[in-house]
């Protein structure tokens, strides 16, 4: 991770040192028109656009990396042609919470970069910490995640996530949106009472009043951290001569409702006192986890709150709940008008399963949720939760033309990605996987 640098340093950070020869030579080298600068039609495939009908066969139009003209006929004289007969066309996926990028290997702490050091750290971003040459990246792309979002973890404000693009050489090409949200982790509100004498580690057992002493500490720090940050805010806009403070000056955008305040809480009494602390602050507020949304779900869609679920795949915490209720839970979030983005998580190798997010979507078809509402939980919901839906998450005209081709419903276990765009760029598919595949199949044979 890195911190926000102050605005000296910032400028510094974008200064190129290039030789003046290099630059010469550079500025000599003939200026070819951008690839995407070549309109390319696509045709022939069933196009899902998310936010209405899907077109049955439908084209869509693709200049300048945007979305020029979808419909079931286009007119795009000139233009190149794609064929995707009998493939079904669909929006990049968004990940809407994930340590892609920031974790390669979970056993091996060099390859970690998620958390930095401090329980209260704006200022930290995690799209810098990001490695572009991630084998992870690959995978996830050639599942159909377009756009991901780096998440900080660790203490109470772990910093700024910013949104990726899953197609470029180096951090700042992959960069989409920076930042895009706050980050805050809710202080525990349950109480252990596990007898001294039956604790695993007896040194480290609290009594229930230490317990809940130390909730009310972390809960009153928190506020404390944030009345101190809106103060500074205030004084800042009242007086631009006020000193920079880096770490509440990061935090002005979320402060002013320009980007969301994501807060990681999954207990249904952390969900309700972060939502009120929400109400109460006049914050935008998006509950990532959300282990108990569904016991919450009036209060949540009686503030507008969303919630980026990440318990799919989770059994039920208590033995009185049912088997499934956490299958169910984006079912029980949709009905009572909550939007929900699915996503993997930040948990221990969430980094890995989140090339599996379509079928995150599928589970909760199984239990509940329409299948429309499933595909507006990877691809329109989470860009609306995070405010790039202008840009993302469906297929309309001005849009990204971020898209991938499948071969079946997207829904579908057994359906492959077979085309990808980015930006109106063709994305290669080959990961470690498929390298491995064609090295080793064609290996000498025993008899031969």
């Amino acid at each position: 991770m890195r911190r926000l640098p102050t605005p000296e340093i910032h400028a510094m950070t974008h200064h190129r040192r290039f030789p003046i020869a290099t630059l010469i030579l550079l500025s000599l080298l003939p200026r070819t028109p951008a690839a995407e600068s070549q309109a390319v039609l696509l045709r022939g495939a069933v196009v899902h656009t998310v936010s209405g009908e899907a077109l049955n066969p439908g084209q869509v139009l693709i200049k300048n990396g945007r979305i020029e003209a979808v419909g079931k006929e286009v007119a795009a004289e000139g233009a190149k042609e794609v064929d995707l007969t009998g493939r079904h066309l669909y929006p990049g996926l968004i990940a809407a919470t994930t340590l892609l990028g920031l974790t390669e290997i979970d056993a091996v702490r060099a390859t970690r970069d998620s958390a930095e050091v401090g329980g209260y750290t704006p200022d930290v971003t995690s799209w810098i910490a990001v490695n572009p040459d991630s084998e992870l990246i690959p995978t996830a792309r050639a599942n159909g995640i377009a756009y991901a979002v780096p998440t900080p973890r660790g203490g109470a404000v772990p910093g700024h996530s910013g949104m990726i693009s899953l197609n470029g050489w180096t951090s700042e090409d992959l960069v989409f949106r920076k930042p895009l949200a706050l980050h805050a982790n809710w202080p525990s509100m349950a109480l252990n009472i596990t007898p001294k004498e039956q604790a695993q580690d007896r040194s480290k057992w609290k009594s229930p009043e230490d317990q809940a002493k130390q909730r009310r500490k972390s809960l009153s720090e928190l506020e404390s951290f944030f009345q101190e940050a809106m103060a500074y805010a205030r004084a800042r806009e009242a007086r631009p001569s006020t000193p920079v403070n880096p770490p509440w000056e990061s935090m002005r955008p979320a402060l002013s409702g320009q980007i969301p305040v994501v807060v990681h809480a999954n207990d249904f009494r952390q969900i309700r006192a972060a939502v009120e602390w929400a109400r109460t602050n006049r914050l935008r507020l998006v509950i990532a986890g959300g282990r108990d949304a569904a016991r919450e779900v009036s209060l949540l869609a009686s503030n507008k709150v969303g919630v980026i679920f990440e318990h799919v795949f989770n059994r039920a915490l208590r033995d009185t709940e049912p088997y499934d209720a956490l299958f169910s839970t984006p079912a029980s979030l949709a009905k009572a008008g909550v939007t929900c983005a699915i996503s993997a998580g930040v948990d221990d190798m969430a980094e890995t399963e989140i090339r599996n997010l379509a079928y995150h979507a599928a589970q909760a078809v199984a239990f509940g949720l329409p299948a429309d509402q499933a595909l507006k939980a990877i691809t329109l919901h989470p860009a609306q939760l995070l405010g790039v839906a202008q840009e993302l998450g469906s297929i309309d005209v001005g849009k990204q033309a971020s898209l991938i081709a499948l071969d079946g419903d997207i829904l579908d276990i057994r359906s492959n990605v077979r085309s990808m765009w980015i930006a109106g760029q063709p994305v290669d598919l080959a990961t470690r996987h498929t390298r491995l595949y064609d090295r080793y199949r064609q290996r000498p044979k025993a008899n031969e």
